[in-house]
């Protein structure tokens, strides 16, 4: 049917490449075949006052046993439900549903009575309910789908089926595809960038953060699950592709870190012949293009501090600037015993000591992060083998024009947006602090069975002790 309907709409002359029509004539043409729905319940107005509407949605709650509140990804919709002797099965079929069930209403729209009005978007009209279609009754849940309503998260991630039905939820994921829309546009029509999509199977990567590994039937050999696509992007540019991009999915076995994700989501680009100035105004055009109308708008061109100076001031290369908490060197005012003292204050919880600079190679220490700003002193390879590497050196070296490029993380960019206090609330199904898949109880044990044609053994009794 959908295919006919299409077919009518070519024979009539559809809209081309060149038509110049608005996004909502287009999905008004196609919402004719896509639903059986008329309307959507948060979009019916004083215009549409004697429409006949066929609306379809989840029962927020019932009024006085007059009125149905009804839910669907747009809004509100009140269905008065007739009182007449002859529509007694309906308004049984309508008293007697639980919350959260799923029901298609046909009724006419007209304006609520005088001093029953309210400020919804919806508040001026009501459906009068012509007949009902229960799809579907809803068990008892295990909590209910209002905004008011306090769940813990570890409930809410257990249930994120439900948990995604709340307001803000919808608003977070719905503004998430905008943006991302809008970031195609930006860069694909107004730049001419080529969304290229890059393994998720591929081979270790020397240094950073460490990886995940995926067993292959080959006896002792893993794939890994890549951090980020920058050894692809990189080979993209050797092979002239010139300006890339993608919504890349990353992986990173962060451990228990609170507020990050063994996957997320990185706006990923790289252009060729380009510099450091090149690559700033991009990203401030693809932010200010991007941003929602209803937000604030960014001003440009972004704060820029160097490298040396981040490090200078505040000893990691992504300091928070909002705070006026910048190192000072105190090695010429106090003796060596009192800067122990200070160093086994800085790593003492809750204290107001952020970071000291000592006389040993002036070493900047960040409470317990010491080694790892260690570690990020080292050098592209460290005591990795370098053949590891050995075809993307080939590569830089088979006519590789210059190129740079940067990645944006798209989770923390909306969670910042948003005003969310986590960036599990702007993605659809995330994991718990510790890697969980509290839904699914993801990750699961495997059999021995299905362990063999990997040609790996689990030390299992050490597994058992261990959840114990």
């Amino acid at each position: 049917m959908l295919l006919g309907g299409w077919n009518k709409r070519v024979q009539r002359g559809f809209p081309g490449p060149g038509w110049k029509n608005t996004t909502q004539q287009i999905m008004s043409m196609l919402n004719i075949d896509l639903s059986f729905r008329s309307h959507t319940c948060g979009e019916l107005r004083p215009a549409d006052v004697g429409e006949e509407v066929t609306l379809c949605g989840w029962v927020q709650y019932l009024r006085q046993d007059l009125f149905v509140i009804m839910r669907d990804f747009s809004g509100l919709a009140q269905i008065l439900i007739p009182q007449d002797e002859d529509k007694m099965n309906l308004k049984t079929a309508l008293c007697d549903l639980p919350p959260e069930s799923v029901i298609r209403v046909k009724g006419t729209v007209r304006l609520r009575p005088d001093g029953q009005e309210n400020k919804m978007p919806t508040g001026e009209i009501e459906v009068l309910a012509e007949s009902v279609e229960i799809l579907n009754v809803c068990r008892k849940l295990p909590f209910e789908i209002k905004d008011f309503v306090k769940k813990s998260e570890s409930l809410r991630m257990q249930y994120r089926y439900l948990d995604l039905r709340s307001s803000q939820m919808q608003y977070n994921l719905r503004l998430r595809s905008q943006l991302v829309m809008k970031m195609r546009e930006y860069l694909c029509n107004v730049h001419g960038f080529v969304d290229v999509e890059t393994p998720t199977l591929f081979k270790r990567t020397p240094g950073g953060a460490k990886e995940f590994v995926v067993p292959s039937r080959e006896p002792g050999r893993f794939y890994s699950l890549p951090q980020s696509p920058q050894q692809f992007k990189q080979l993209l540019m050797v092979a002239g592709i010139d300006r890339y991009f993608q919504l890349a999915r990353c992986y990173r076995d962060e451990g228990s870190k609170p507020d990050r994700q063994p996957e997320f989501t990185q706006v990923d680009i790289e252009m060729s012949f380009v510099d450091q100035a090149g690559i700033r105004g991009l990203i401030e055009g693809l932010v200010q293009y991007s941003w929602p109308v209803e937000k604030d708008p960014v001003s440009t061109p972004f704060p820029c501090i160097t490298y040396e100076k981040a490090m200078k001031d505040y000893g990691v290369d992504k300091p928070d600037t909002r705070f006026a908490m910048k190192l000072m060197d105190i090695s010429k005012t106090f003796h060596n015993t009192e800067i122990e003292f200070l160093k086994d204050a800085l790593n003492q919880p809750g204290g107001c000591i952020q970071a000291i600079c000592i006389p040993d190679g002036a070493k900047h220490l960040k409470g317990k992060d010491h080694e790892s700003l260690k570690q990020t002193a080292r050098t592209q390879f460290g005591q990795e083998d370098p053949s590891l590497l050995s075809h993307l050196l080939e590569a830089l070296d088979s006519g590789a024009p210059p190129h740079g490029g940067i990645a944006l993380g798209l989770d923390r960019f909306l969670s910042i947006i948003v005003g969310a206090p986590s960036i599990r609330d702007v993605i659809a199904f995330p994991k718990s602090f510790r890697g969980h898949d509290l839904m699914s109880r993801a990750p699961d044990f495997v059999s021995e069975d299905e362990l063999k044609s990997y040609h790996i053994a689990v030390n299992w009794p050490y597994i058992k002790a261990h959840i114990c």
